[in-house]
């Protein structure tokens, strides 16, 4: 099983985050066998939040094999040009390591920020990834959308990756799932996806017609995680942070769909997570790879939760990562 480790780029009331630390797990998830550290994108937050794409060039040049990966950009709020062009050189100069995962977004107060109307968002989602995607693999675009026009456009250089780097898409809805298939190259689930809705959920992805450009259909799904010596270790680290978070989400996804979700207990994160014991984590990993998941992207570290327990449960996940 490939996983991926979700960095914190973000601190709680009074802590100042610190994207030293973010390094320093992304450099022991590397040696540990991780296949991606992963990103995620947001702002208006208070407490601070590390900006995304400068955060991917960073970590790419402190890291050197494993992958950098999105999960996910909030896409209508970017220019697709500027945003082509970013990724474009991130994949340059990290060697060929980019995987760009994108949304679609749902909070009000970052279209407001960006003067962007989320009532467009899949418009300009779709025209974007379709502008990026040609900038990527064409000498030449010109391009009459109904955001954007280019005309004999071109990236130099373009990515390294040949024919360019993989795409993926998270949500939930049918729309997603089609689109996903349509224009991009995996899929990945929120973190509070249900265990009992995902092999539904993934029937229908792999159900709908791939894009002619398309690269796969990964199934990714992103999982709460902590991997200790006893269930009860692992929880006594994780759950007070978590909890913390999820008191916050419940805010942020005041106008989401999912927004319930985020107000369960204890047992029920545990049981659509990768949490507890080494042989119970084991047990999890096998237990999504028979559901059908390509890779993992595990949340390790919630905000408040220091970082030496945030290491020890990326070196214990590498244990389990060992031939």
């Amino acid at each position: 099983m490939r996983l991926g480790l979700y960095l914190n780029l973000y601190g709680t009331p009074g802590e100042r985050p610190r994207l030293a630390d973010a390094v320093e797990q992304a450099r022991l998830a590397e040696q540990a066998g991780f296949e991606w550290v992963v990103l995620g994108e947001r702002h208006l937050h208070r407490p601070g939040y590390h900006e995304i794409l400068t955060s991917m060039t960073w970590l790419a040049a402190h890291t050197s094999r494993i992958g950098i990966a999105t999960a996910g950009i909030v896409t209508p709020l970017y220019d697709p040009v500027v945003l082509a062009e970013t990724l474009a050189h991130i994949d340059v100069l990290s060697g060929g390591r980019l995987t760009a995962g994108f949304v679609l977004g749902y909070r009000p107060e970052e279209f407001a920020l960006y003067g962007v109307k989320q009532s467009e968002r899949v418009a300009r989602f779709e025209e974007g990834l379709e502008i990026l995607t040609r900038l990527w693999t064409s000498d030449e675009v010109t391009y009459e959308g109904k955001f954007t026009s280019i005309k004999d456009a071109y990236l130099s250089p373009r990515p390294v990756q040949s024919p360019r780097p993989r795409l993926w898409n998270g949500g939930r809805v049918s729309a997603v799932l089609e689109r996903t298939a349509r224009m991009c190259d995996g899929w990945t689930t929120s973190f509070n996806e249900l265990d009992a809705d995902l092999p539904e959920k993934i029937a229908e992805y792999l159900s709908y017609p791939r894009g002619a450009e398309s690269l796969g259909q990964e199934v990714i799904l992103c999982r709460e995680g902590y991997c200790a010596p006893t269930s009860q270790a692992a929880r006594q680290a994780l759950e007070e942070p978590l909890r913390d978070l999820y008191d916050a989400y419940t805010g942020w996804k005041r106008t989401s769909t999912d927004a319930a979700r985020y107000t369960q207990g204890w047992d029920d994160i545990v049981n659509r997570s990768v949490i507890g014991s080494s042989a119970e984590c084991a047990d999890r990993l096998a237990h999504y790879e028979e559901m059908g998941a390509d890779g993992i992207i595990l949340r390790i570290q919630p905000p408040g939760m220091p970082q030496s327990e945030a290491l020890k449960s990326i070196e214990a996940y590498g244990e389990l990562l060992k031939p």
